[in-house]
C-alpha cells in the first residue's frame, strides 16, 4: 500500500535531481533561452509577408500631361519601386529574368481612351509568384482609382477598407505569436525527448525505474522542471515580443500563462512518448522534428491557412496541439481575453495531452516489465 501512494519526498527528490541536471546541461540552457531569441528575431525580420517596394515597370508611351500624372502616381506609393520606360521592349527582358514583378503600359492614345471610357492601361504580372502577382494587379487598380477620383472622375463604387485587430496590417504581429508557439513546441517536445532518451542511452533510466519510485512519480519528477522551464521561456519570449517587436498584448498575462500551461501538457507528453519509443538521442531528435516541429510549422496555421488545405489535411490538423495554441495566442495578443474561444482551445490541448500521457505511461510500464 505504501508503494501505491504518491510519495511527496520521492517526487521532490526527483524534481530536484532533474532541475540540477537542467542547470548542468548547456544544451538545455541553449534550447530554452538562446534559441527562442534567435528564432524570434528571424521570424520578426527575416520572414515577412508584407509586400513593400515591389519592382514595377511603368511604360509611358503617351506624352500627354494626364499620362505623366498617372505614371507619377505609381512612384508616389511605398508599395512600388518604379522603373520608368518608354517602350515595352525595355522592361520585358527584366520581367522574364525576375528583376521586375510586373509592368504597367500606358498607351500612346491614353487621352482618347480616357475620354471614351475605354481601358486606359494594361498590367502585365509575373504569374510564377501568384501572391505578388495578385498584389500588383490589385494595387494597380487602387492607384488608378485614386488617380481618377483626384481628377474628378468618380468610380461607380467607393470602397473603404478597415482592418480589425491589426490596423497596420503588419505580418510581424501575425507571425510573432505563432513563433512563440513554435518555440514552445521545440522546448517541450524536443528538449524532453532528447534528455530522457539520453538517460536511456546511459542506462540511468533503467536504474531509476528499478527504484521504489512509482511510474507517475518518475514522470512528474521529469516533467515539472521542464514545465517551469517552458513557462519561463514563454515569459521571456513575450517580453521580447512586446518591448522589442512592438506586438501588443491586449489580453492578460494570467490568461497567457494559462494557455501556455495547457499547451505544455501535450508538448511534454509527446516528448515522453518519443523518448520511450526511441531510447536513442539521434532517433528521438528526428522523431521530434518530424512529429513535433514540422507539423507545428506547416499544419498549425502558422504560415498557411488551414481552410485552404485539402479536407484530409484539415482533419489531420485537429490532432496537432500547436493549431489551438497559435489561435489562442493570436487571440490574446491581438484581440483580448475571449474566453469562449480560449476555453475551446484549452480543452482540445488538454485532451491531446491526456492521450500522450496515457501512451507514455503505458510504454514506460512496459519497459519496467522488460
Amino acid at each position: 500500500m505504501r508503494r501505491r501512494t504518491m510519495n511527496s519526498r520521492r517526487l521532490f527528490a526527483l524534481m530536484k535531481k532533474e532541475s540540477l541536471q537542467i542547470l548542468r546541461d548547456p544544451a538545455a540552457i541553449l534550447i530554452a533561452f538562446v534559441l527562442p531569441v534567435i528564432l524570434l528575431f528571424l521570424f520578426a525580420y527575416a520572414v515577412s509577408l508584407d509586400i513593400r517596394q515591389v519592382h514595377l515597370g511603368v511604360v509611358v508611351q503617351s506624352d500627354s500631361a494626364q499620362a505623366r500624372s498617372l505614371a507619377a502616381s505609381f512612384s508616389g506609393t511605398p508599395y512600388f519601386s518604379v522603373l520608368p520606360a518608354r517602350h515595352r521592349a525595355e522592361v520585358t527582358p527584366r520581367l522574364v529574368s525576375g528583376e521586375l514583378k510586373g509592368y504597367v503600359l500606358i498607351p500612346g492614345d491614353f487621352d482618347r481612351r480616357l475620354e471614351q471610357g475605354e481601358p486606359i492601361l494594361q498590367v502585365i504580372t509575373d504569374g510564377t509568384q501568384p501572391n505578388t502577382a495578385n498584389f500588383v494587379a490589385g494595387y494597380t487598380r487602387g492607384v488608378v482609382s485614386n488617380w481618377l477620383a483626384g481628377r474628378g472622375i468618380q468610380a461607380v463604387v467607393n470602397l473603404e477598407s478597415r482592418f480589425w485587430f491589426n490596423p497596420e496590417v503588419e505580418t510581424r504581429r501575425f507571425l510573432i505569436p505563432g513563433a512563440i508557439a513554435i518555440i514552445m513546441t521545440m522546448i517541450g517536445t524536443l528538449l524532453t525527448a532528447l534528455v530522457v532518451a539520453r538517460e536511456w542511452e546511459r542506462g540511468t533510466m533503467e536504474a531509476l525505474l528499478s527504484t521504489p519510485a512509482r511510474i507517475p512519480e518518475i514522470l512528474l519528477g521529469k516533467l515539472v522542471p521542464y514545465f517551469c522551464l517552458g513557462l519561463i521561456a514563454t515569459l521571456g519570449s513575450t517580453v521580447l515580443a512586446i518591448n522589442v517587436f512592438d506586438v501588443p498584448l491586449r489580453g492578460s498575462w494570467g490568461t497567457l500563462m494559462l494557455l501556455s500551461s495547457c499547451f505544455l501538457v501535450p508538448a511534454l507528453g509527446q516528448g515522453l512518448v518519443i523518448s520511450a519509443l526511441a531510447k536513442n538521442q539521434f532517433i528521438a531528435a528526428q522523431a521530434a522534428l518530424f512529429s513535433g516541429f514540422l507539423p507545428a510549422f506547416l499544419l498549425s496555421g502558422f504560415l498557411f491557412e488551414i481552410d485552404a488545405m485539402p479536407a484530409p489535411i484539415r482533419l489531420l490538423t485537429h490532432i496537432i496541439p500547436a493549431r489551438y495554441f497559435i489561435d489562442s495566442l493570436r487571440t490574446v495578443f491581438l484581440v483580448g481575453d475571449i474566453w469562449p474561444l480560449l476555453i475551446r482551445d484549452m480543452l482540445a490541448m488538454l485532451a491531446v495531452g491526456a492521450v500522450m500521457f496515457v501512451i507514455a505511461r503505458a510504454k514506460t510500464r512496459k519497459s519496467l516489465e522488460s
